[in-house]
């Protein structure tokens, strides 16, 4: 595996870093030194712009950093996802990467899967439910098919 490049690394590390419960304690503490040397500053324009500019640029960069993780680790399960789809002989390879599909298609399949959950709860509370199979899913919903080898 190709080693990760410098931001991604820095993402990941300031990642780890801010969702840690003593970043959240560090930034209280700095609202609360702020707080405390209002009237030392008299409450001054000056004063407010320091917490108001420090605020605005910390979450103008994290957004950015968050996405970026947020992107890696969605890519990351999505090919985890399409790995046991492919490697499990009883599934429709053609759900591999529904991500990149349409809003018609994934509608398409999202009521098909909807349908079949609500038969699947019926059958459990009357006792019917025998393991059946998906009668068709992904051909009645108009997703291209996939061969991939197994």
């Amino acid at each position: 595996m190709k080693p990760a490049g410098w931001f991604t690394r820095f993402a990941n590390q300031a990642a780890r870093a801010t969702g840690h419960p003593w970043a959240f304690g560090l930034a209280v503490l700095v609202v609360v030194i702020w707080a405390a040397t209002g009237p030392v500053f008299k409450y001054s324009d000056t004063w407010q712009l320091v917490i108001n500019t420090g605020t605005t640029v910390i979450t103008f960069l994290m957004v950015f950093l968050i996405q970026n993780t947020q992107n890696r680790d969605s890519a990351a399960i999505h090919l985890k996802l399409d790995e046991l789809i492919r490697s499990h002989k009883e599934a429709h390879n053609s759900l591999m990467d529904l991500e990149e599909g349409d809003e018609e298609i994934l509608g398409k399949l999202r009521e098909r899967y909807s349908a079949l959950a609500a038969k699947a709860r019926h059958e459990v509370g009357t006792g019917t439910h025998e393991g059946q199979q998906d009668d068709g899913t992904v051909a009645q919903s108009g997703a291209r098919a996939t061969k991939t080898p197994r």
